[in-house]
């Protein structure tokens, strides 16, 4: 795989919005079938140029318009924001306070830097195979909640291209939300709570909410070779006392004493959840995994009607990595260090049309064929399909509606 240079980004980014770019189902996707009058027109899209240029309240008639500026600017970074109620480029036309945030996805953000106080393997924006197990969970934890408890159907999961993950919430009746009822859903899903200085973030009371009980079945596979064999979070001392820091203060001077005397973390654990037994009701076993596992969740992010985020395809450019959606079928396969880099995709492209080259010599009268799409050739063609396959959903899901609608109104 060609390794990625940073300054390399503004020869690579021309050739990338130029060839592989997924502009055809990315336009359908932002028009959502082109039911609502102007629904893509009042979109904002902000770009990021180089040197940290950054350009708010874009917005164009047409997905075709859009590739034309973004070929014609090749934006280092570019974010969605809302559907406002006038075009968000004519906004310093429109009356002050008329310019107004209507519709958005509901997103959620989920950034590794948040774990920094339940894993040793990195800090920071660093990221290794171990810690990204906290993604997989976030993604199996909030999904499930959004189909079960909420019904909602569209979702697209995304990889940030660095060190998290990103959900948009697409459904015609969850775009309409307002600020409240995105953040009341953020409480609903939000069970780790308190800064750096709160010691036991999350609280359990009887009886136990669905959510909670259907989570933890959720994230208990997990924790065994996350938390206690890949974090070794019973592994010394200074680790395990965080640790009991948390459970019934009874038990904690017992625990501290015989803790030694195992071997590993996973015997010690074993030990923990005997003592917990005789500590009924308490919740502390639980509770460690929650805080330890659970999805931290930015509510900034979701509460803003008018928030931006980074769009799905946009290239990171500290890490070169294509920002890509991610097969919810094939969630535990995910591996963020396989995503391909725009320098690996260029390279792939010069190949692919190499070996064309060569045929076409080969060839004694060439057959006029059709041109592929160039990310058809390249790592990329996968994680397209994904795109394709979602927005597909989108547009069955709007046509049975229509035909939904259709046949009511043909009763009367």
């Amino acid at each position: 795989m060609a390794g990625f240079e940073p300054g390399s980004l503004p020869d690579l980014l021309p050739l990338y919005y130029r060839r592989l770019f997924p502009y055809g189902p990315y336009g359908r996707w932002l028009s959502y079938g082109g039911v609502v009058k102007n629904y893509f027109q009042r979109r904002e899209f902000s770009f990021t140029l180089r040197d940290d240029i950054y350009v708010r309240y874009q917005s164009f008639n047409s997905p075709q318009e859009l590739e034309r500026e973004m070929q014609k600017m090749n934006p280092y970074k570019i974010d969605v924001g809302a559907v406002y109620s006038h075009r968000p480029s004519q906004r310093n036309t429109v009356h002050m306070g008329a310019f107004q945030a209507q519709e958005k996805e509901l997103v959620f953000d989920i950034d590794m830097t948040d774990y920094n106080d339940v894993r040793r393997c990195c800090s920071s924006a660093e990221i290794c195979s171990k810690c990204w197990t906290l993604m997989t969970i976030a993604i199996r934890v909030i999904d499930r909640a959004l189909v079960e408890d909420f019904g909602v159907k569209h979702r697209l999961w995304v990889y940030s291209g660095r060190r998290g993950v990103h959900c948009w919430v697409c459904d015609d009746s969850v775009r309409k939300w307002s600020s409240a009822m995105r953040a009341a859903t953020v409480e609903y899903l939000t069970l780790v709570k308190g800064g750096s200085e709160t010691v036991k973030k999350v609280n359990l009371t009887d009886p136990i909410h669905p959510f909670i009980s259907n989570s933890l079945s959720l994230v208990e596979p997990y924790f065994e070779e996350y938390a206690l064999v890949g974090q070794d979070i019973l592994g010394s001392s200074e680790s395990w006392e965080k640790v009991v820091a948390l459970v019934p203060e009874s038990v904690r001077e017992s625990l501290l004493r015989e803790f030694p005397k195992k071997h590993d973390s996973v015997q010690r654990w074993e030990l923990l959840k005997k003592k917990m037994e005789k500590c009924k009701p308490s919740h502390a076993e639980s509770e460690i995994i929650l805080q330890y596992c659970f999805p931290r969740l930015d509510i900034n992010v979701s509460r803003g009607v008018g928030h931006l985020l980074k769009s799905p395809f946009s290239v990171h450019p500290k890490t070169g990595r294509v920002s890509v959606p991610i097969d919810l079928r094939k969630l535990d396969q995910f591996d963020p260090f396989a995503v391909p880099t725009i320098s690996c995709l260029c390279s792939e492209l010069d190949t692919a049309h190499e070996e064309e080259n060569g045929e076409k010599e080969n060839e004694a009268e060439p057959e006029p064929k059709r041109r592929t799409r160039d990310y058809k050739k390249t790592s990329l063609a996968p994680y397209v399909r994904v795109f394709e396959q979602f927005v597909e959903e989108l547009d069955k899901s709007r046509k049975g509606e229509l035909l939904k609608k259709s046949d009511l109104q043909g009763d009367f």
